[in-house]
């Protein structure tokens, strides 16, 4: 009899993991891949950052190698970088903040919003909070030349659990692609076609990373909002990496050399103008186990594609 219920308590045990398991989704190992954040140097908040708002609820710490940024409801917080780039590799480390976080959103992004507020580009990393046991999802998109009417958002789950550590997560962008890399991981390559190239980003843009209230749209539509009980909310970021052509505000355009593929820019040569075989392969691990929308794939949204979707 005792043997009978040892057995039953172990069955219960092995169901109860098995469904917490599900409610999380499977996890799979993702595959070996190239360090491109080995290649460039690690750089601190302190070096490389400015406050952009919030300024009381930004924490840096670590002798200024890293940062807290804070959201609560007096207001969320977030740095700017202190140089301008036309094109380049960047990179934050970050973890999110624990706990029910619906309505959340960290993003660390590109941007030239403040100098072309009617025809900016836009390159976004946004992790957007969760109710419940839910995940955090990933979020990526892009604007060029003020295209905000067209939505490029892809949506992902991740394979790990952002708040328990972090988390390197990364933009590649030069006059070939657009790759976003998690963890060194690509996870979207947007391939400068002629079909995306009207609202390929083009001009120099900051770079910037901030924690703010998305409670309208975020979590399932806006379904689940903030709830400031549980505030602060705090994300953790350091680690960072800007490597790229510096716009010189003296002159009229960036002095890069964009002649060929095996220009001598760091993030514009050989190695950089395509993905590796070893990336390629990531790309269609995390595409293909973890991206759970493509706008490409939303008919409902979009009667008549935009046209890059038709060119995959």
């Amino acid at each position: 009899m005792a043997i009978s219920h040892r057995n039953l308590l172990l069955s219960i045990v092995i169901l109860c993991n098995t469904v917490h398991a599900y409610s999380r989704g499977p996890v799979y190992r993702p595959p070996d891949v190239e360090s491109l954040t080995d290649s460039f140097i690690r750089l601190t908040v302190s070096q490389s950052c400015n406050v952009f708002f919030g300024g009381v609820n930004v924490h840096v710490t670590s002798n200024g190698a890293n940062a807290e940024l804070s959201l609560d409801k007096s207001s969320g917080s977030g740095l700017s970088s202190k140089n301008k780039y036309y094109y380049g590799f960047f990179n934050a480390a970050m973890k999110m903040p624990s706990g029910f976080t619906s309505g959340v959103v960290v993003a660390y992004y590109l941007s030239n919003f403040d100098a072309f507020p009617h025809n900016h580009d836009e390159i976004d990393f946004e992790l957007l909070g969760h109710e419940k046991r839910r995940e955090w999802v990933l979020q990526t998109n892009m604007y060029g030349n003020g295209s905000v009417k067209t939505g490029r958002e892809e949506k992902f789950y991740l394979w790990f659990d952002p708040t328990q550590g972090f988390h390197d997560y990364s933009i590649l962008w030069n006059n070939h692609h657009i790759v976003f890399l998690v963890d060194n991981i690509p996870v979207r390559e947007v391939i400068h076609s002629n079909a995306i190239s009207p609202a390929y980003p083009s001009k120099p843009m900051s770079v910037y990373a901030t924690i703010w209230d998305g409670s309208q749209w975020a979590t399932r539509g806006g379904k689940y909002p903030v709830d400031y009980k549980y505030a602060p909310y705090v994300a953790s970021m350091g680690g960072i990496q800007m490597e790229g052509c510096i716009l010189n505000t003296k002159d009229i355009a960036p002095a890069c050399s964009r002649s060929s593929p095996s220009s001598l820019d760091p993030v514009d040569g050989e190695r950089f103008a395509k993905l590796s075989s070893q990336q390629t392969t990531g790309l269609e691990w995390a595409r293909g186990k973890h991206m759970f929308y493509s706008y490409c794939q939303d008919k409902s949204r979009y009667k008549v594609m935009p046209p890059e979707c038709n060119s995959k």
